[in-house]
């Protein structure tokens, strides 16, 4: 990981775009399944909403794995306002451009601060295209954000193995002229 990259702002750029579809959302959509395939959407929402207090958190001071990545009861109208909020908490909690460089504990480790975040840009930019899948499966999703989170992906993540404490599936086959969402999914084994 560059020691100079600075991951806030991608991070809170990918939760932007996440607040404006989750705000999108149709209540009635939030039983359907996702490409992420033990969620269904409300779930994957929650998870993904739950990420983001978790990296909120550790930027706070506390632990990785204080916290679940699951979000309590949200309102079915109210994810947009719900991702707003976790943005803010995050810009807060790693506003000291410091903790950058100081070793927090998430799930996956001890790290800096900023290969902690750049693990959350992906989780975020990968979680926004599944639960885009459901919300706007025709919307266009910010390319530069889906370059990101899969250099970050290809750095940190080996394509093989895959499996057993790794949660992510074997690389998956994508069309030759896929988007770099597809290619992203398909990279951290979603079937596309």
């Amino acid at each position: 990981m560059d020691r100079t990259f600075d991951p806030r702002p991608v991070l809170l750029s990918a939760l932007d775009q996440l607040e404006k579809l989750a705000a999108r959302l149709d209540p009635a959509r939030l039983d359907r399944p996702t490409p992420c395939t033990e969620y269904d959407l409300r779930a994957l929402l929650g998870h993904t909403l739950g990420a983001v207090h978790r990296i909120a958190y550790v930027g706070e001071g506390g632990r990785g794995m204080d916290l679940p990545a699951a979000a309590g009861a949200i309102e079915d109208a109210d994810w947009g306002g719900a991702f707003g909020r976790s943005r803010d908490r995050l810009a807060a909690a790693w506003a000291d451009a410091a903790k950058l460089d100081r070793e927090v504990e998430v799930p996956w480790g001890r790290v800096p601060g900023r290969v902690a975040l750049s693990g959350y840009v992906m989780e975020v930019v990968t979680h926004t295209w599944d639960i885009a899948q459901v919300i706007d499966p025709e919307g266009e999703l910010d390319e530069e954000l889906g370059h990101m989170a899969l250099g970050i992906a290809q750095k940190v993540l080996p394509a093989a193995p895959r499996g057993g404490e790794l949660p992510f599936g074997d690389v998956q086959p994508v069309p030759a002229d896929a988007d770099v969402h597809t290619r992203l999914a398909g990279w951290l084994g979603r079937k596309v």
